[in-house]
């Protein structure tokens, strides 16, 4: 069955000084080899002085094998929660094509007997307005139907994606491998995919909406699909302390089991028919569901200006004001 998983995480921290650059002794040191996860976690830390520090973070992952593709019977009930009467609607659909398919051929077999006899012709007229009105039926309904049909399959497509995004696994801490679907209540994520450069410039955007996006129980899930390990660049000084606290709780999350992310990412683009190559951001609402996505840089402003905090005056009010699912 499901091979053995392995993944490995590495972060650096080398300092900066003005002239040249150095490391004091290694502080701490990890190894876990009874988990299918193994980590190794160096830190390095200058001596004394520093003003600047940069994270590396470099994440690996072993095969394993794919989530299957076909509709669960979770998205199943979900969707029939989600739109009750479908169903129902779908059947008189049917029905009412049946029976003006039916009426049709019965209108047919009158139609040929009135043409070849011409005792009956003047009947053939009436005939065949019944037929016309049989055949109308059943192209309206039969339209209907397909639209319908093609709903359902859109939103159990939808479903199944979010069902198979709320298994994939993220680390938080060193100890701590989750699965998405445990923040849903807790925070709304940002999911980033693209080169090192874009996760790293994104950083960097983001930084004047820090606290908003934090009070807003946003955080950041940076995937490089170089290969590359993207630079994280804190300030490192009493004066910035708190913020800095916050933008590393805004960046702490980091995917693991990597192909399958880049499995479920590729699967996005190619629905939202978005070049493979393309960064694209994905933004989750507070219940896992999707709420919006692009390509290019995520726009921190607005979601400080769409998203309400998750505490204060305003939390129960609007925790289902995420935005519509798409």
């Amino acid at each position: 069955m499901a091979t053995a998983a392995q993944a490995s995480c590495i972060i650096r921290f080398p300092d900066f000084q003005q002239r040249s650059l150095g490391f004091s002794r290694q502080i701490l040191g990890y190894s876990n080899t009874a988990s299918p996860i193994h980590g190794t976690y160096r830190i390095l830390r200058q001596a004394p002085v520093r003003t600047k520090r940069i994270s590396i973070i470099s994440c690996s992952a072993a095969n394993k094998p794919s989530p299957s593709t076909q509709v669960s019977s979770t998205a199943k009930i979900r969707s029939e929660v989600l739109s009750p009467f479908r169903s129902v609607r779908m059947f008189f659909y049917l029905a009412f094509m049946a029976s003006g398919a039916l009426g049709g051929l019965i209108a047919t077999t009158q139609l040929i007997a009135a043409l070849t006899n011409s005792s009956k012709a003047a009947a053939a007229p009436e005939i065949f307005k019944g037929l016309a009105i049989d055949i109308g039926a059943v192209s309206i309904f039969a339209f209907l139907y397909s639209r319908e049909n093609k709903a359902k399959n859109a939103q159990l497509a939808r479903l199944s994606r979010e069902e198979s995004l709320s298994t994939l696994k993220l680390q938080v801490d060193p100890n701590k491998v989750i699965s998405v679907s445990s923040l849903r209540g807790i925070a709304r994520l940002v999911i980033l995919a693209g080169p090192a450069s874009f996760i790293a410039e994104s950083f960097r955007l983001s930084e004047p909406f820090t606290e908003n996006l934090i009070d807003r129980g946003v955080l950041v899930v940076p995937f490089a699909t170089d290969g590359d390990s993207p630079r994280f660049e804190f300030e490192d000084n009493k004066e910035m302390k708190e913020i800095t606290a916050k933008r590393r709780r805004l960046w702490q999350l980091v995917p693991v089991y990597v192909s399958e992310w880049s499995q479920w990412l590729d699967e996005q683009k190619k629905l939202a028919n978005v070049s493979l190559e393309s960064p694209v951001y994905i933004s989750l609402r507070m219940d896992g569901r999707v709420r919006g996505s692009g390509v290019g840089y995520p726009p921190w402003n607005a979601f400080v200006a769409q998203l309400p905090p998750v505490k204060g005056i305003w939390s129960g009010l609007l925790d289902g004001m995420d935005g519509r699912v798409i």
